[in-house]
């Protein structure tokens, strides 16, 4: 019998972090990024955060904003997680980004078609949707192939074919670009659940 798979190290945080990262021109820079949290386990405990950037070159923008019910978590996530992201790293606008607590986050659809993230807070209310969704696949990075170079990260990745960013109601502009993830062709756009971050 096979022995098995054991992740040596800590385990930082543990949920769901699905993300969508827009382009409106697919050799140019990303021109909104949304990555949503909705964590179970942390040294911050449980909470939820939506990262937004309708700016990601500027700093202070006023689209720029964190969704969260639990500030402490979702700076956390933005220092020692979010800020390591490929398509995040080094954007002015995750330095001035503003913080507003959240009144409610609501997941529908289904991950095998169509799914949405519905976050509001006060007058804004933000959706996020997945379409055109692949079969999910797991697998699981070493420390030297993730964000941060020092957690691995077992997860679980649905990608998709199409995904939108609608702040009341306004949709943004760009689509998804293409991505290899895992020997796998996805997108910038892509369902993320049971992922765990583990420091090595």
């Amino acid at each position: 019998m096979a022995e098995p798979i054991l992740f040596p190290g800590t385990v930082e945080w543990s949920g769901e972090n699905p993300g969508i990262s827009l382009k409106t021109d697919p050799d140019g820079p990303f021109t909104a990024l949304a990555s949503f949290f909705r964590v179970v386990l942390s040294p911050h405990g449980r909470g939820h955060a939506l990262v937004l950037l309708e700016n990601p070159q500027q700093n202070g923008a006023p689209g720029n904003v964190v969704l969260t019910d639990n500030e402490p978590l979702a700076r956390y996530l933005i220092s020692d997680f979010v800020s390591h992201f490929g398509a995040w790293r080094g954007l002015p606008g995750l330095a001035g980004i503003t913080y507003r607590k959240l009144d409610s986050v609501v997941a529908s659809g289904d991950p095998a078609r169509s799914y949405t993230e519905t976050v509001k807070a006060g007058d804004l209310t933000v959706a996020l949707n997945w379409s055109g969704l692949g079969a999910p696949f797991c697998f699981a990075l070493t420390p030297a192939q993730s964000a941060t170079g020092k957690h691995a990260m077992p997860s679980l990745f649905v990608g998709c074919d199409a995904a939108s960013i609608s702040v009341n109601g306004r949709t943004l502009p760009g689509k998804p670009a293409p991505r290899d993830v895992a020997g796998k062709r996805i997108s910038t756009a892509m369902l993320a659940f049971s992922e765990t971050w583990i420091r090595a």
